[in-house]
Parts: structure tokens; sequence; C-alpha cells
């Protein structure tokens, strides 16, 4: 499948885990998660989501094996970045 043929969710997998707002679901095409905060930088609460119906099309879908990697290696990257 050529960069053409790619589904517009290619590599949304997952939400961007720098970009987001305390207390509001941040979510992408099959995970997604809230952070909560209990003011003055601590955590009252964190929830993760799966969209089981997406990852279900996401298993069926041709390019799987190489969006999963795209996704997981943007993980990997913002993991490094937020560790600095």
């Amino acid at each position: 499948m050529a960069k053409s043929e790619r589904k517009t969710c290619y590599g949304a997998m997952f939400p961007d885990p720098l970009h987001f707002i305390d207390n509001r679901p941040a979510s992408a095409k099959v995970f997604g998660f809230e952070l909560e905060s209990a003011g003055w930088g601590s955590r009252s609460g964190r929830r993760i989501s799966v969209d089981e119906a997406a990852w279900e099309d996401c298993l069926a879908c041709p390019r799987y094996a190489d969006c999963y990697q795209l996704g997981m290696a943007k993980m990997a990257l913002a993991a490094a970045i937020a560790a600095q």
C-alpha cells in the first residue's frame, strides 16, 4: 500500500501524551487517557480507555503492523522528551 493508500488514521492509535489538558479526556482512534489534577501538581486519578471496535478495525487493516510501530515510536519519543 502506497502512502496515498494509507487510511487517515495511520499512526494515530494513541493520543499525544505531551499535549493534554488536566481533567479532560485525551483520545485517539483506539486509546485514550485522562489525568485528574488535585491541584499543586498532584494527581488524584488516572484513567485509560480503549475503543474495542476501533481496535478490531485496526487489527483487520493491512497496515496494522507498521501503523502500530509508528504509533509506538511516537510514544517512545514523547516519553524521552517528557523525561527531560
